[in-house]
C-alpha cells in the first residue's frame, strides 16, 4: 500500500495545479451490491488521484479495500487512444481503479482496466482475467446473471463467458464509417448517453446502435508537440451539416442475425435513450433533428410492433433527461418541463397520465430511484433555494413531499436495491464533502467518509459571499463575491464566467470555496465575482431559454449588469475590470471584451468557441437552430463579427489537440483580429486537449493567468 504523505497546505500556484482539491477527496461511483449487503465506492486513502475499490459492510460498518490499484492500471501515460477519448468525454482525471460495475442479479464485479477485463466478487478474491486480447475492450458490462460480459472491440460487439474461453463476435459489418455498439461523439459529449448497447434484463438479448458516419467530413487533428508527429482523424458533425445515420438493432446473446427496429420514416434523428422494460419490451426515446419533439416508443420483444407511449413538444428545445423509470406493473415515471419547471409524472403503460407527482416554481434536478415495494420515488431538487439541492421523497399515490436531507448545501443519494438504505453525499461552502449510509426506515447512520475539517484541509480559505443581483429589466440573478485580501490597497475586479446552459456556477457547494484560482487572485488583491446569467441551469425553462437563437447577447448584458451592481457598491472601478472563462466561458470572456469594451478591460479566454458554425450539431442547433434558419443569430453571436471592437488586452489559451472545441477556433480568431488591425496574446498547449491534464501544464497556465491580470489590470 502506498504511503500517505502529510504536508502543510498553502495557497500557492502549485496548490492550484494539484488535484484533488483540499477537502474534496471523497468516495466516488457509489453503488450497492445486488443483495444490498455492501456499499462499494472508489476512494484514495492517500488523498491522491490513484483510486482503489472499497467496500463497506452495511450491517457492521466495516470497510476494506476490495480491489487495490495495481501497477499497470490506467494512467494518463498508458491509456489506449480509445479510452483516452472516453476519459475526455467524462472529464475524468482519476487513475488506478477508474471503473467497476456489479452484475444486476449476481455476486460478481467487473473491473475494466486499460482495455482489459477482470472479475471478482464481494469476497474480494484476486482479479481473474476475462477474454484477454491486445485489442482493447470498450464499454464492457456484465449480463444480469454475471455469467457473461458484453463489450465493443474494433467497432464490433463481442461477448465472452466469465468462466473462460475465447470471446465471440456478435456483429460483423463495421467499416471505416460504420460502428456497432459504440455511442457516437455527440451522444457522449452532448446527449449524456455514453453507451451504445443495452443488455436485456434476462441477459438473452443485446440491443445496440449502429452508427454510420459516412455523411460527416473527416476532421484531422495533428499531434506536433513531440519528436514524432501523427494525425488523429475525427468525424465531427458541424452545425448545419450532416449527422450520423443511426439504426437500432437487437441480436441474441448467443449470436445470429440482427433484427432492425422501425425508427420511423425520418432518418435525420437522434437516438436519445434506450431502456429494457421489466416485461421484456424495449423502450426507445427518439428526438427530432430540431430537438423540438421527443417521442417515447415501446417495441415488442421481437421488435416488429411499436407503440407510441408519450411525446413532448417545445417551441424552443427539449432537454433530455434520465428520469424514466419503468415499474413491474407496466406504469412508468417520467419528468417533463411542460409547466415551465421540470416535474415528475406517473403514466399508465399505454401513455395515459395517472397523476403529477411534484409541482411548484422550482425544477426537479434528477430522479434518484424508485422503491417499488414501498411505492416511493426519490429525487433531487432545490425546492427551498435555487442555491441548494436536497433529497426528497414522494409516494406514487401522490401527496406531500418529504425532504430527507436537513443541512444546508448540496446533497445526493444512491438507493440500495432493497430500498432499506441510501448512500447520502453532502457538502456546502463551509462543509467539505462527506458520505454517510442512512436507513430509509429508521434513524440509523453509518459514516462512510466524514468531512475534513475545513480549517485543516484548506487553512485561510474564506467561503465566498452569495448575493442577489437585479438585472436592468428586474431579473433576479445569483452572484458570488471573493473579497480581496485587505492588505492590498488597489481595487481591481475580475469576473469569472461560464454563463452557458446546463450549468450553475453559483451555489452552496464546497467547490465554490476551493475554487483556488479565484481564491489565489483574491489573495493577490483582486475582487473575484461570479454571476449566473440567464441561460444557466436550475432556474426553469423561461430563465434558461431566453438565449434561444441569440447566444452571446443576453449573457453579456447580464454580466455587464453584474459589474454595474458591484460598481454601485464601490466594489468595482471603471477601467479596472477583467474577465476570464473556459469553453463557453472562454467564448463569453471574448464577447464581453468585444461587445462591452467600456466595461471589460482585460480578458483570459480558454478553449473558446468563436463562431457557432464551427461547433457540433446537437449542442449548437439546440440553442441556435440551424445556421440556415437563423443566419442573423449566428452572425450576432459570432466573436468574428465583433473583432473590431477589441480595445483591451486579451489572452487566448488553447490546447492544439482539442477535439471538442477545435484549435481552429483560435486560429480563426487570430486571423480575423489581424485583418481588423487588432491583436491578442496566445498561450498554446501543443499536447493538451480541451483542458490541461498535466500538473506541469496546469501550473504554467495558472502562472500566466495571474501574471496577465497583474500586468494589465
Amino acid at each position: 500500500m502506498r504511503e500517505t504523505v502529510h504536508r502543510r497546505w498553502e495557497l500557492t500556484l502549485d496548490a492550484i495545479a494539484h488535484y484533488p482539491r483540499p477537502g474534496a477527496n471523497v468516495p466516488g461511483r457509489l453503488a450497492f451490491s445486488p443483495d444490498s449487503r455492501l456499499l462499494t465506492y472508489l476512494f484514495s486513502e492517500r488523498a491522491d488521484l490513484i483510486r482503489d475499490l472499497w467496500a463497506m459492510d452495511v450491517a457492521t460498518g466495516a470497510k476494506r479495500i476490495l480491489v487495490p490499484a495495481r501497477t499497470g492500471e490506467t494512467t494518463e501515460e498508458n491509456v489506449s487512444p480509445e479510452e483516452a477519448l472516453r476519459r475526455e468525454r467524462q472529464r475524468q482525471r482519476e487513475t488506478g481503479v477508474t471503473q467497476y460495475s456489479w452484475a444486476k442479479a449476481a455476486d460478481r464485479l467487473l473491473v475494466p482496466s486499460n482495455g482489459q477485463l477482470s472479475v471478482t466478487s464481494s469476497r474480494g478474491e484476486p482479479l481473474r482475467s476475462v477474454a484477454p486480447s491486445a485489442e482493447p475492450a470498450i464499454d464492457a458490462r456484465l449480463t444480469p446473471d454475471g455469467q457473461r460480459v458484453v463489450f465493443v472491440r474494433r467497432s464490433e460487439l463481442w461477448i465472452a463467458d466469465v468462466e473462460g474461453g475465447p470471446a465471440r463476435q456478435l456483429t460483423f459489418d463495421a467499416s471505416d464509417t460504420i460502428s456497432n455498439g459504440l455511442a457516437e461523439y455527440i451522444a457522449q459529449e452532448e446527449m449524456d448517453r455514453p453507451s451504445g448497447f443495452w443488455v436485456s434484463l434476462d441477459g438473452s438479448l443485446v440491443a445496440y446502435i449502429q452508427v454510420d458516419g459516412g455523411d460527416i467530413p473527416v476532421y484531422p487533428i495533428v499531434h506536433q508537440g513531440g519528436d514524432a508527429w501523427r494525425v488523429e482523424h475525427h468525424r465531427y458533425p458541424f452545425a448545419g451539416g450532416g449527422n450520423v445515420r443511426v439504426r437500432l438493432g437487437v441480436v441474441s446473446a448467443d449470436g445470429g442475425s440482427t433484427r432492425w427496429l422501425d425508427l420511423g420514416s425520418d432518418t435525420d434523428i437522434y437516438l436519445a435513450r434506450v431502456d429494457w422494460c421489466p416485461d421484456g419490451r424495449l423502450a426507445v426515446q427518439v428526438q427530432s433533428r430540431d430537438q423540438r419533439r421527443l417521442e417515447l416508443w415501446r417495441y415488442d420483444s421481437d421488435g416488429c410492433a411499436r407503440t407510441l407511449c408519450h411525446a413532448e413538444e417545445s417551441d424552443s428545445w427539449i432537454n433530455l433527461h434520465d428520469d424514466l423509470r419503468f415499474l413491474n406493473d407496466g406504469t412508468f415515471v417520467w419528468s417533463s418541463e411542460r409547466t415551465g419547471f421540470r416535474h415528475l409524472y406517473l403514466y399508465e403503460a399505454d401513455g395515459r397520465l395517472i397523476r403529477q407527482l411534484s409541482d411548484g416554481d422550482w425544477p426537479v434536478d434528477a430522479v434518484v430511484d424508485v422503491d417499488e415495494a414501498r411505492r416511493r420515488v426519490y429525487f433531487l431538487a432545490g425546492r427551498e433555494s435555487r442555491l441548494e439541492r436536497h433529497v426528497y421523497g414522494v409516494t406514487l399515490d401522490g401527496g406531500e413531499l418529504t425532504r430527507l436531507s436537513i443541512e444546508p448545501g448540496f446533497h445526493a443519494a444512491v438507493l440500495s436495491p432493497d430500498g432499506r438504505w441510501y448512500a447520502h453525499s453532502s457538502e456546502s461552502r463551509t462543509r467539505p464533502p462527506s458520505v454517510a449510509l442512512r436507513s430509509s426506515e429508521e434513524d440509523r447512520v453509518r459514516v462512510v467518509n466524514g468531512p475534513a475539517d475545513p480549517g485543516e484541509a484548506a487553512p485561510g480559505l474564506r467561503p465566498p459571499e452569495l448575493v442577489d443581483v437585479e438585472a436592468r429589466d428586474g431579473a433576479q440573478l445569483s452572484g458570488a463575491i471573493y473579497r480581496p485580501d485587505p492588505s492590498h490597497d488597489r481595487h481591481r475586479t475580475i469576473v469569472a464566467v461560464y454563463g452557458g446552459p446546463h450549468l450553475q456556477t453559483v451555489n452552496d457547494t464546497w467547490s465554490m470555496t476551493v475554487d483556488l484560482r479565484a481564491q489565489f487572485l483574491a489573495s493577490r488583491g483582486f475582487l473575484v465575482f461570479k454571476l449566473d446569467n440567464r441561460g444557466s441551469a436550475r432556474r426553469g425553462a423561461a430563465f434558461e431559454r431566453v438565449i434561444h437563437r441569440r447566444m452571446g447577447t443576453i449573457e453579456v448584458q447580464d454580466q455587464v449588469d453584474g459589474v454595474r451592481w458591484l460598481a454601485a457598491r464601490g466594489l468595482a472601478e471603471p477601467g479596472h475590470v477583467g474577465v476570464y472563462g473556459w469553453s463557453y466561458g472562454g467564448y463569453l470572456a471574448i464577447m464581453c471584451l468585444l461587445t462591452a469594451p467600456d466595461v471589460f478591460a482585460v480578458g483570459v479566454a480558454g478553449a473558446p468557441v468563436v463562431d457557432w458554425d464551427g461547433y457540433d450539431t446537437h449542442y449548437t442547433e439546440r440553442y441556435m437552430d440551424a445556421p440556415s434558419a437563423n443566419s442573423e443569430g449566428y452572425r450576432a453571436g459570432s466573436a468574428l463579427t465583433h473583432v473590431g471592437g477589441l480595445a483591451g488586452q486579451l489572452l487566448v489559451v488553447h490546447g492544439m489537440i482539442d477535439e471538442n472545441v477545435h484549435f481552429r477556433h483560435t486560429a480563426r480568431l487570430v486571423s480575423a483580429l489581424q485583418a481588423a488591425g487588432r491583436s491578442a496574446d496566445l498561450l498554446v498547449f501543443p499536447n493538451e486537449r480541451h483542458m490541461p491534464r498535466s500538473e506541469v501544464g496546469r501550473r504554467h497556465l495558472e502562472t500566466r493567468v495571474a501574471e496577465y491580470f497583474e500586468t494589465h489590470l
